[in-house]
């Protein structure tokens, strides 16, 4: 990090009493400013386009590489280098400080400490001096940054400067924080919400990480019209390399997450070439290569810097195809190119409206917007939504605003459902306004988790949740990186070469709570890489620093990043506590690492892993059968693991094998039963039926496959009833003879009914008669009232043989 301009303790009244020792400081700051333009000249020379540009720099990188690729001496083995002679205008410049300090002035002491602990105009680094000197001003002065910095020292014991204690760390940190320094605000809220140093506390994590997000959300509104751009420099630097066990076989790059685009495809490909093939696109008259190039340097990237004068010219390129310059349209029924040019003309509003690229007018935004409008383009009608809420060359109207939120919210643009929401928010319509906010935390809008976490922490519309809270108010304040945080000159020094540079940049964002810190920190710092490390074979490879050698540290980046649900970094855990490095060997928390990256069915590695120490027994109980298990899983995860598995399996089979015939003790792999279940009567029939629904659609399915002939003049014509399957016909059959059956039921109980109807009106008339009442006797009944022949019939002996009817 360069010497910049912080909050000093220098009062106007105190270099008025020492009047020589702010002249010293004002002069050492001359020589120093001098020294670094002097020195950047060639380094921040970039790749130009053109014959001579990418010849000045290859030139430069060869310099570079033959003459300047040395390492630094005080990066090896000792963190306290020696005492070097200093050039001369640095010599002058330290000389002039020390003065100046000696005479109590808080710029000198602190210039004194930049300069000893970043090592900046390559002044050696002497981090127990640095230590010394952020204690004095910190004293004396109660100077904020100073008090950051001794905590950060106390936190991490940086450089041996002193010991690691967390409980004179967060001292420093809260007095810091308590002063509105907003990178110690932002580390004792993470320690409050990871209890670290001290026990777990949600409202002082939600208290602190609040009033980072008040500023970030302040900063975030500051700027033109639509508020600051906000850049996102956090990356993990593994993930650059395929993750933390190389490519295919960490969870970034393989599994779900693996990259399996096609031949043909770009995904593999550098973002130059992706530039390089858009342009050539462009340049044959590919509106969507021509747009998307003005979009990319608008919205810039990691690896390239915004260009909004690139982007302009792009965007207007666009917008001339479809309209002319007397605005006119000059083709109107192309309706690709009217859908594209509405997009440009919605960039070139917003432009206009910002003053990006080109002088900010409200006329000429105005007149971008309404062509964009007329092809019902999200933007143009956010920005038109803006226009109006706030009366950027307009009278103020919120409800015509709410209308152009309102279509373009429904067009899914966030920036237009978070001022829809926020206008609900007003009215009092609580739900409605969360909403609106829901969806726009789909595309990670800092306004609409700073808007769920003030409902969440306040208890408005719903019961309060300060867990809710702390988390979406961690959320907005890591994303307003450029206030707080030091990415971005960790990623600069990083690939300048300093690794302890950017080792110290990193190391603040980790101690600030930001995940992907903690993984930079840890990999770093890891030396835990490979089985059989060859570094130390090659002669021209020299001992990296103490610095960068600290397998402590290593494994309590480790664990912070696991616990914010890094999957690799708890594989990585794991290994440590597998081989004991940084750590007492304890197999198993190793076995409880794994299982526990193992839970998500993501890492094929925490799974071969288990499925290892089950075969051998290390940590685990021994069992061959939950062995292949978990191998079987690590194949299904990730099927680049094919070969070690297969390998682990032949193994395992042989020794399963071998423990079978000499009846060991250990559990051999076994056949996987078939799980049987009872079934009730009604579940049979509810399975027996969707047997059935699968079996048709499986045949419609075929039918579907093959579909009709190219030569059928009538497809699904009377030809299609030629091919009734013969079981819908049986079905057909079976469901008639039920019915016929019954029908005769039903016949017989008629029968029956009137017979009985019948005798009870003959009963019914004897009475009235008054004489006796005679039953007639039913065909076949014989003269005492049954149906069975007598002894002495005929037909008795037939009877009773059970030939009746024969």
């Amino acid at each position: 990090m360069e010497v910049k301009v912080r909050r000093c303790a220098t009062s106007y009244d105190s270099q008025l009493r020492i009047p020589a020792a702010a002249l010293d400081v004002q002069e050492a700051f001359s020589i120093l400013r001098s020294m670094d333009s002097s020195r950047s000249r060639l380094a921040h020379f970039d790749k130009s386009s053109g014959l001579l540009g990418t010849t000045v720099y290859y030139a430069k990188e060869a310099f570079i590489l033959l003459f300047m690729n040395g390492p630094r001496q005080d990066e090896f083995l000792d963190p306290q280098p020696q005492n070097r002679k200093l050039n001369r205008p640095l010599g002058t410049a330290v000389k002039l400080l020390e003065g100046a300090a000696g005479g109590n002035n808080s710029d000198a002491i602190f210039l004194l400490a930049e300069l000893n602990f970043y090592g900046n105009f390559t002044h050696p680094r002497n981090y127990k001096e640095a230590f010394h000197r952020y204690q004095e001003l910190a004293s004396s002065t109660g100077n904020t940054t100073a008090q950051y910095m001794i905590g950060f020292m106390y936190a991490t014991g940086f450089g041996g400067s002193v010991t690691r204690d967390q409980a004179k760390a967060l001292t420093y940190h809260t007095f810091a924080a308590l002063g509105g320094n907003i990178r110690s605000e932002m580390t004792i809220a993470f320690r409050h919400h990871a209890g670290i140093g001290t026990p777990r506390n949600c409202n002082e994590a939600a208290n602190y990480y609040k009033k980072v997000a008040d500023k970030a959300v302040d900063f975030a509104r500051s700027g033109p019209p639509g508020g600051v751009w906000l850049y996102r420099d956090s990356y993990r630097l593994a993930d650059e390399e395929g993750g933390v066990y190389g490519e295919g076989a960490s969870v970034v790059s393989s599994g779900v997450h693996a990259k399996k685009a096609g031949p043909n495809s770009d995904q593999h490909a550098a973002f130059d070439d992706v530039l390089e093939y858009l342009d050539l696109m462009s340049r044959k008259g590919d509106l969507k290569a021509t747009f998307s190039l003005g979009r990319l340097h608008y919205e810039g990237s990691r690896t390239m810097n915004r260009n909004l004068r690139t982007a302009r010219f792009y965007f207007f390129k666009v917008a001339r195809k479809y309209w002319a310059k007397d605005d006119s349209i000059i083709s109107e029924d192309d309706g690709e190119t009217a859908k594209i040019a509405s997009k440009a003309a919605g960039y070139l509003g917003r432009m206009f409206l910002r003053g990006e690229g080109m002088e900010q007018s409200f006329e000429k935004a105005l007149s971008w917007l309404r062509r964009g409008l007329a092809n019902g383009d999200s933007l143009c009608q956010y920005e038109m939504g803006l226009v109006h809420l706030y009366g950027y060359g307009v009278r103020k109207d919120p409800v015509i605003a709410a209308s152009y939120f309102k279509a373009a919210a429904d067009q899914d643009s966030p920036g237009a459902q978070v001022h829809l929401g926020q206008l609900f928010l007003d009215q009092g319509d609580v739900q409605t306004a969360m909403r609106y906010f829901e969806l726009a935390v789909r595309h990670g809008h800092i306004e609409a988790f700073y808007h769920l976490a003030e409902i969440s922490n306040n208890g408005v519309g719903r019961e309060r949740s300060c867990g809710l809270a702390t988390a979406y108010y961690k959320v907005v304040a890591e994303k307003a990186e450029m206030i707080h945080s030091s990415f971005k000159e960790a990623n600069s020094a990083y690939e300048d070469g300093d690794r302890e540079k950017a080792l110290i940049g990193y190391m603040m964002a980790a101690e600030q709570g930001y995940e992907s810190g903690q993984a930079n920190v840890a990999y770093m710092l890891d030396e835990h890489r490979s089985i059989l490390p060859l570094d130390s074979l090659l002669p021209w490879r020299k001992q990296a620093s103490s610095l960068l050698r600290n397998a402590v540290l290593a494994l309590i980046y480790w664990t912070r990043s696991a616990k914010q649900s890094n999957i690799d970094s708890m594989v990585k855990m794991g290994d440590y506590y597998l081989d004991g490095y940084g750590v007492d060997k304890d197999t198993e928390k190793a076995a409880t690492c794994y299982q526990a990256a193992a839970e998500m069915q993501q890492s094929a590695q925490a799974l071969w892993d288990l499925g290892w120490m089950h075969e051998n027994g290390i940590g685990v109980e021994q069992d061959f059968h939950l062995a292949k298990r978990f191998y079987d899983q690590a194949l299904e995860t990730n099927q680049e693991s094919y070969l070690p598995v297969k390998l682990s399996l032949l193994k395992l089979r042989m020794r399963s094998f071998w423990n079978t015939i000499t009846n060991g003790k250990v559990k051999s792999i076994q056949s996987e039963p078939e799980p049987k279940k009872d079934w009730s009567f009604s579940e049979w029939i509810s399975n027996f039926l969707e047997d059935d629904q699968e079996y048709y659609h499986s045949a419609d399915a075929d039918d579907t496959i093959s579909g009709p002939s190219v030569h059928d003049p009538m497809p699904g014509g009377d030809d299609y009833y030629d091919d009734i399957d013969e079981s819908i016909i049986e079905s057909l059959i079976i469901i008639g003879l039920a019915a016929s059956l019954a029908f005769l039921v039903y016949y017989r109980q008629q029968r029956q009914l009137n017979h009985r109807r019948a005798v009870e009106q003959q009963q019914a008339q004897g009475q009235m008669g008054g004489g006796p009442i005679v039953a007639q006797p039913l065909p076949g009944q014989q003269p005492d009232g049954g149906f069975f022949p007598p002894p002495g019939d005929p037909n008795y002996g037939q009877w009773v043989a059970g030939g009746i009817g024969h």
